[in-house]
């Protein structure tokens, strides 16, 4: 069928609307009509070439709407059912097995390679294959074919064309504190960076009763509305050192901190700003992989710090969507105050808007009728 699709095709270009081809449904898959999809700095890395996908290629996987078929197999939905989409995994490797579906043993390639598992993509441009899927999705598209495993089943009366950044941003911060950390009620926690990821950190740090929640960001509005959603103390990293303003809080470091920025000289600082045997999460993915963080093996070796590298939270997406949905319901998790939504065809206005600030977490809306 035809879809209307963004398509890069070329490193660093513009996204481009195009309609392009979809496949059928094939067995284990299903056919998604997008009503919204988040912008995360993941498909702007895939963009720009620091993760290698194939050009072309349509990205996109934040994606939220309506299934409209299934292939044979699939009995987790049905036409009609409302879903979020999150990443793809086997389901069947000893990570799986073990509820460690994040760090599945094939979810590079089922996630990264732009191919199914037998090589053909599900989405062409007059013949010519489109990396596709993106993250089991390639939601940067009015429909998308995307496995069972991917589709998390939600309400009829939740706004699910804003649900989308569920799926990869928002469970990736709030896991991170709920599920990679583990913090304990009373912990002290600093979070580098105040974007989507950093700001759901927050709002989970506080359901949890963090005792301090210290939050560095350059922007002073982003600043502000961490403290809104429970930020305890903000620090302006360009007035004052990060390290030496969490000490003035709290003279012996914080228990653990996350950095959203994948910048070495923030991740150093955030390092040198923990306690001894204190635990630092990494989930900001750095535009160059090469870029070095002097300051991690020290630590390690002299204060016996744990690094962990945190994939989407450590969730499990049909156990933890629907608890932070049940938060979101209470007015517990409000993550909707981080979102700015856009027309599908503003995909690159969105993309400076988010770049430069203007917005926290871009959403981009495709209208009820598509090619």
């Amino acid at each position: 069928m035809d879809i209307l699709a963004a398509v890069v095709n070329e490193a660093k270009g513009p996204f481009s609307l195009e309609t392009v081809q979809l496949d059928a449904p094939g067995a284990g898959e299903a056919l998604v009509r997008i009503l919204g999809v988040g912008l995360c700095h993941t498909d702007l890395v895939a963009r720009d070439q620091a993760m290698p996908i194939r050009l072309p290629a349509v990205l996109g996987h934040e994606g939220a709407g309506v299934v409209v078929a299934v292939g044979s197999g699939v009995t987790k939905v049905a036409p009609g059912d409302k879903v979020v989409l999150s990443f793809s995994s086997c389901g069947a490797c000893p990570r799986c097995e073990d509820g460690d579906s994040a760090y599945c043993m094939t979810g590079p390639a089922l996630n990264y390679a732009g191919r199914r598992k037998d090589g053909t993509t599900t989405m062409t441009r007059q013949g010519q294959r489109l990396s596709s899927p993106f993250f089991g999705q390639s939601s940067f598209a009015s429909h998308v074919l995307t496995g069972e495993r991917n589709m998390v089943k939600v309400a009829d009366d939740l706004p699910v064309e804003l649900l989308g950044p569920l799926g990869c941003g928002i469970q990736t911060g709030a896991g991170a504190v709920l599920r990679s950390f583990d913090c304990p009620p009373g912990s002290s926690l600093l979070v580098t960076g105040a974007g989507s990821v950093g700001l759901a950190a927050v709002m989970a740090a506080a359901l949890r009763g963090l005792s301090t929640i210290i939050v560095s960001d350059p922007m002073a509005s982003r600043r502000d509305l961490a403290l809104e959603l429970g930020a305890t103390h903000v620090i302006d990293p360009a007035a004052e050192a990060v390290e030496v303003a969490v000490r003035r809080i709290l003279p012996d470091g914080c228990d653990f901190s996350l950095d959203t920025t994948g910048v070495g000289d923030v991740m150093d600082a955030a390092i040198r700003a923990m306690r001894p045997r204190g635990v630092f999460g990494l989930v900001g993915v750095p535009r160059d992989p090469r870029s070095p963080t002097p300051g991690i093996g020290s630590a390690v070796l002299m204060l016996g710090h744990t690094i962990r590298g945190i994939i989407e939270g450590d969730s499990e997406p049909d156990q933890f969507i629907p608890e932070l949905l049940s938060h979101y319901r209470a007015g517990r998790f409000p993550f909707d105050r981080l979102i700015r939504t856009y027309p599908f065809d503003a995909i690159n206005e969105a993309v400076e808007d988010q770049h430069h600030g203007a917005c926290i977490k871009a959403v981009l809306l495709l209208p009820d009728t598509t090619p």
